[in-house]
């Protein structure tokens, strides 16, 4: 497996760009940032492109992204836990209940900065065994 260049970003100042910016952000930091292609590498198969995860967010009041994005915390917390990784996870709970539950508190950003965390701890941890 390839090093990973990227295992150091800062999730709660990811989450509050995002936050702020309405998820326009996540558009192009997906694909020009790498993240489309890391999160690919680490998960072992394609993940749908994050614009039409945005696309259909559009008519479902932005509930389809969040799913998607649960559902990918999910399996880096499944992978976290098999590299045998210490901490807290992101998880498809962690990732939804705060994006809806959490809204006021800035629950967007701490459930990114959770999401990044696991996901730099997973990409340490891979670059240490390549």
């Amino acid at each position: 497996m390839p090093p990973f260049e990227h295992t150091r970003r800062p999730g709660f100042l990811l989450g509050f760009i995002d936050f702020f910016t309405a998820g326009l952000f996540f558009l192009f930091y997906m694909p020009f940032g790498g993240l489309q292609k890391e999160l690919e590498t680490i998960l072992g198969h394609p993940l749908m492109h994050y614009w039409k995860a945005y696309l259909l967010g559009i008519p479902t009041l932005f509930i389809y992204p969040l799913i998607w994005m649960a559902r990918i915390s999910e399996e880096l917390k499944e992978k976290a836990i098999s590299l045998g990784l210490p901490g807290h996870y992101t998880s498809w709970w962690h990732m939804f209940g705060w994006n809806i539950f959490g809204l006021p508190l800035m629950g967007p950003a701490v459930a990114t900065h959770r999401f990044f965390g696991t996901l730099n701890r997973i990409e340490q941890a891979l670059n240490a065994r390549a």
